[in-house]
């Protein structure tokens, strides 16, 4: 059924074979180029292969070796220079006798719709979060999925990776336009360059930027530190010292003078402060002044015994605790 349409079109005559891809990669010298296993019928140089959204015209073909052929016949490996784009690994391949015939079925839905996408992929994205839109382009297919990899490694609370594009090959100015329908896009290349004009058309938007990077770890630590810097931040409280209230000396309106003893942590002056009682937060208040051996100083380390003037509209009494909060931005 997945071929019966466009068999239709086509006509099965103009088939003269197929094949799967196993691999595939940019070639700098030769272009885009993918390893393919016939599995029926006759591939020669003149024909034309096609496999889903791209075809090649057989200029020349190349065996396991990379020796050039005139044809190859059924279960033999060929290579196949001149895809226009990058076909997919695992993907059928089809040879017919003319260019129509073959742009017909790179361009079928029939085909499409029973394909899987590499091209476009999109992390999930939860109510509530934000996402960093990245294109990539790397040397090769292997590299590609490589990095794709690595990428679905990374989580982060309130903010994704959306993958706008992923493909093989030269950043092109197509690229940068496709960056440019997503605020924010940064365009990441693999062992790859940039296209003369899809650089210029980054620089004069000013909203798309382009890294080229070499090795796949130094890519994935840059979109990882690009995560941190777009994260949402919020503020939060901290416990950042507990000391216990041995004594209280006196009382007038608010302010209190305490006796205590330095838990854990740290205490400074000026601190504010939460009151602890039966494990349950009572009030709170701000230190004015503490002492040690009649002493101003500026803080209580964990251990020591210390006086303290404090402000708080709630009344202290022996066995409270007093956290010392700070507002700590994550």
């Amino acid at each position: 059924l997945l071929l019966a349409e466009v068999e239709h079109c086509t006509g099965e005559a103009d088939r003269l074979g197929s094949g799967v891809i196993i691999e595939s990669r940019l070639d700098p010298k030769k272009g885009i180029t993918a390893v393919g296993v016939l599995k029926d019928g006759t591939i020669r140089t003149g024909q034309v292969a096609a496999s889903i959204g791209t075809i090649a015209p057989l200029l020349f073909i190349l065996d396991a070796m990379g020796m050039k052929i005139d044809s190859l016949t059924f279960s033999s490996p060929v290579q196949i220079i001149g895809w226009y784009k990058l076909p997919l690994v695992g993907a059928t391949f089809e040879i017919f006798e003319n260019k129509p015939a073959a742009q017909f079925y790179a361009d079928s839905e029939a085909v499409k719709a029973h394909m899987p996408r590499t091209d476009t992929i999109q992390t999930n994205v939860e109510d509530g979060s934000i996402a960093l839109p990245i294109i990539v382009k790397a040397d090769a297919a292997g590299s590609l999925e490589a990095i794709k990899y690595e990428l679905s490694k990374i989580n982060r609370e309130k903010i994704s990776i959306k993958i706008v594009s992923a493909d093989v090959g030269t950043i092109s100015e197509s690229d940068v336009k496709t960056g440019m329908t997503t605020p924010g896009t940064i365009i990441f290349g693999f062992n790859t360059k940039i296209d003369p004009q899809a650089g210029a058309l980054a620089e004069r938007t000013e909203t798309i930027s382009i890294e080229l990077y070499d090795i796949i770890y130094k890519l994935t630590e840059r979109i990882e530190e690009l995560l941190n810097e777009r994260a949402p931040k919020f503020e939060t409280e901290e416990v950042m010292g507990r000391a216990k209230v041995l004594k209280c000396f006196s009382k007038t309106k608010d302010k209190q003078v305490l006796g205590a003893r330095m838990e854990t942590g740290l205490l400074e002056g000026k601190s504010n402060f939460r009151i602890i009682r039966r494990e349950e937060e009572i009030g709170r208040g701000k230190v004015k002044e503490l002492q040690q051996s009649k002493v101003v100083v500026d803080n209580i380390a964990e251990g020591n015994e210390f006086g303290m003037l404090v402000e708080s509209k709630t009344e202290i009494a022996p066995g409270d605790y007093l956290e010392r909060i700070v507002m700590v931005t994550k």
